[in-house]
């Protein structure tokens, strides 16, 4: 189902709020746990998510030295959640034993091992940020590009990218490259702190595997019918 396609992020403080939202939104299948929520309540979480037979993105974007990243991916594995998100800028040694010790810890804790995807470039940064903050001398679409490059090299499953990106890196990175496409917003949604996005419909076109839509649904005055909205946009 093209449903199944959208990851609605649990972007509230408290496991009590998260689950209230679960509960007012039970036709959504896949759910996303970032750092707020993760730093406020831990794991619990994710053994109630589980629990309710939701798939779960773990969007904790690990960074740091491989030894430090391959010990939170082998943590993170051993929940049993479906994705896992790295930063492609902690490097080819970070990234690559990241998805062996993931692989390790999953087959340790008798559960499916995730996919691990890379962070390319964050979704609220613009090209001037990338060029004049970050000193990156490349062009954002190109250096987005590497990024996945570098991450399949790694062995890593997949990306993150802005839907402005994805259309490049299907393109190049094959088929079997899974995209995860943040920062998607439904023509009549804000597009908020967003700066590279596409509507739902057009992210899929592009060749978006999966989208990540938070505030449009969530924020919204009714978030099932802003679910329902989105959803048959997707299937027209």
């Amino acid at each position: 189902m093209l449903s199944d396609k959208i990851i609605v992020p649990l972007d509230v403080p408290t496991e009590a709020e998260a689950i209230a939202l679960v509960d007012r939104l039970p036709q959504v299948s896949f759910w996303k746990v970032g750092l707020e929520l993760f730093v406020s309540c831990g794991g619990g979480i994710l053994s109630t998510l589980k629990q309710r037979q939701k798939r779960i993105f773990l969007d904790l974007k690990f960074h740091d030295i491989p030894n430090t990243v391959a010990g939170a991916c082998r943590a993170a594995a051993a929940y049993g959640v479906d994705l896992v998100t790295i930063h492609a800028t902690a490097g080819k040694d970070a990234l690559s034993l990241a998805q062996q010790v993931a692989q390790e810890g999953a087959k340790t804790a008798g559960v499916a091992p995730p996919k691990l995807i890379a962070i390319t470039v964050l979704t609220s940064l613009s090209a001037r940020q990338l060029a004049f903050e970050l000193k990156i001398p490349l062009e954002l679409p190109e250096y987005a590009l590497e990024m996945a490059l570098l991450a399949r090299e790694a062995g890593l499953d997949g990306a993150v990218c802005s839907p402005q990106e994805v259309e490049q890196l299907r393109q190049t990175c094959g088929d079997d490259f899974l995209l995860v496409c943040p920062g998607v917003r439904p023509s009549w949604a804000a597009k908020g702190d967003q700066t590279r996005s596409l509507t739902p419909a057009q992210a899929i076109q592009a060749g978006a595997d999966y989208l990540v839509i938070g505030r449009p649904i969530t924020a919204a005055a009714n978030p099932e019918e802003a679910w329902e909205r989105i959803c048959q946009e997707i299937a027209a």
